[in-house]
């Protein structure tokens, strides 16, 4: 694995983590705006540990390769369904933010 793969995976990782992080801790960045989505709150524990699989799927693909594909392709399928609930609340302005995290798991996925 090149330099610029392991840092693009790892800053994919620190991403998805911190980000699956911010739905455990209810952190209003995040919590709030899922509640105006419409996304139920018995599905934000599942969904932070999705967030947090892919992080740690990201890791493991440093020793098991398919694993991190596998962590890779699941994090920028969340994202995009992610993209489809805004779309569907019709918060079109916050659309750019699950973008900002699917580009780095995509990356990933290119560059191993």
């Amino acid at each position: 694995m090149t330099t610029t793969a392991t840092v693009v995976t790892l800053v994919a990782a620190f991403m998805a983590a911190f980000s699956g992080a911010a739905i455990f801790l209810r952190a209003g960045f995040v919590v709030e705006p899922l509640a105006q989505y419409g996304v139920p709150r018995s599905w934000w524990n599942p969904l932070g540990a999705a967030k947090t699989a892919g992080a740690a799927g990201l890791i493991a693909g440093f020793f098991l390769p398919y694993v991190g594909a596998a962590a890779a392709i699941g994090l920028v399928l969340y994202f995009s369904g992610a993209v489809i609930t805004i779309v569907r609340a019709r918060s079109y302005a916050h659309i750019p933010f699950p973008l900002i995290y699917a580009a780095p798991a995509a990356a990933a996925l290119l560059l191993a």
